[in-house]
């Protein structure tokens, strides 16, 4: 475990635990679960109920309602020491079940809501959010999805593509336009729908990396949920769907990217201590060494921003604009930090027989979603000169 100074010793064994539960469940089969499915990839639900069991699914959910109502700092923890195992298995869990916090944002009657987080916080029920299509990515104003009244009920029509955890899904947080007529801050809102009223699922993506996190396109037509089930307030939806991506969520996820720069970190370094080349080890040649003295600063650096931000954020500090700035930061970072391990690798670190390759992998979608790098600085460039990113056009 990395040696979290400011940690208390139940964050502590909190963090190892989950991490015990992986190393024993879910490492022996990860290259197996790479090669499932044709080579799609696998979502274990054997490690998931394991994990479920020991109190790990839904953390953020609040004891009133059966949760454990873990603060931002030691969920960060856990899901980072999960993530030096796993980072594909580490960030569906975590969203399967953090996204059922839009359950309490409805008006269900709150027996109802009692009942499904009670399944939700034993790990039976997950949820999937949906917001990017195929020609809304980073512009999300963009999106064609509609919700229209029909009495009590809205009728929601369109597609969402790269749905995170949507073939594992019973729930999906879905944004929709309910007023073409308004500005995008007032014309999109987001509601609950559960997966037998018609959801069906697209293609399974085959993606590059984070093959344990089964992704695909969710299509709804003519799907019909009840007022209830609206997220919020009508109108309200864009802000509450960048809120899901931002900030909090935005700063737990960076925690998976120090996990996987944590790895690659630690495999490069074992692997330059045994590796020998001119009658000596690799790490006493400078130029590996330094490499690997960049890797670890850029790690360690990038951890203390984090867990600075996250503290402020548990401790209701405002951070302004902090967690777009670190997303693309971080991501960034560890992206360097794994190709720097597959060099050090040499021949053997472009081979799927070693380690480091898949982490690379796994590590480059960090710069791509929850609103791409490229988007983090534009949105920072804006704030800086003194002007409003949030204020879009319809």
């Amino acid at each position: 475990m990395v040696h979290y100074r400011f940690a208390t010793e139940e964050q502590k064994e909190l963090a190892m635990g989950a991490r015990r539960i992986l190393e024993k469940e879910l490492a022996p089969q990860l290259e197996a679960l790479e090669k499932s499915d044709n080579g799609l990839g696998s979502y274990p639900m054997d490690v998931h109920a394991k994990m479920a069991d020991s109190g790990y699914y839904a953390m953020n959910v609040p004891e009133k309602w059966g949760g454990l109502g873990l603060d931002i700092v030691t969920r960060t923890l856990i899901s980072e020491e999960m993530a030096q195992i796993d980072s594909g298995f580490t960030f569906s869990f975590i969203n399967l079940g953090n996204n059922s916090s839009a359950l309490l944002e409805t008006t269900i009657p709150d027996d109802e809501k009692r009942a499904l987080m009670e399944r939700t916080v034993s790990g039976e029920l997950k949820y999937c959010f949906c917001l990017t299509e195929a020609e809304a990515g980073s512009d999300a104003a963009a999106m064609r999805t509609t919700a229209v009244r029909d009495g009590n009920e809205w009728v929601i029509n369109g597609s969402k593509c790269f749905a995170s955890g949507a073939p594992n899904a019973d729930f999906f947080v879905v944004a929709a336009w309910t007023d073409k007529t308004k500005r995008v801050s007032q014309g999109v809102t987001v509601f609950l729908v559960e997966r037998d009223r018609g959801v069906t699922l697209g293609k399974k993506e085959n993606k590059m990396g984070l093959k344990t996190s089964e992704t695909s396109e969710v299509v709804f037509d003519n799907v019909r949920v009840p007022e209830d089930h609206v997220v919020g307030e009508v109108g309200t939806g864009f802000i509450k769907a960048l809120n899901i991506i931002s900030d909090e969520g935005r700063l737990t996820g960076l925690s998976y990217c120090l996990g996987i720069a944590q790895s690659a970190l630690d495999h490069a370094t074992e692997y330059a201590k045994t590796r020998r080349q001119f009658g000596k080890r690799i790490i006493e040649h400078q130029a590996v060494g330094f490499m690997l003295a960049d890797m670890e600063a850029r790690t360690q650096a990038c951890r203390a921003l984090l867990y600075e931000a996250v503290s402020c954020k548990r401790d209701g500090i405002d951070i302004g604009f902090l967690p777009n700035i670190l997303k693309a930061y971080i991501s960034d970072c560890t992206m360097q930090t794994t190709l720097d391990a597959v060099q050090i690798f040499g021949g053997y670190g472009y081979m799927k027989d070693y380690p480091v390759e898949k982490l690379m992998r796994d590590a480059k979608i960090f710069q791509i979603f929850s609103g791409t790098n490229q988007i983090q600085r534009k949105n920072a460039m804006t704030a800086i000169a003194g002007k409003d990113p949030m204020k879009l056009k319809k």
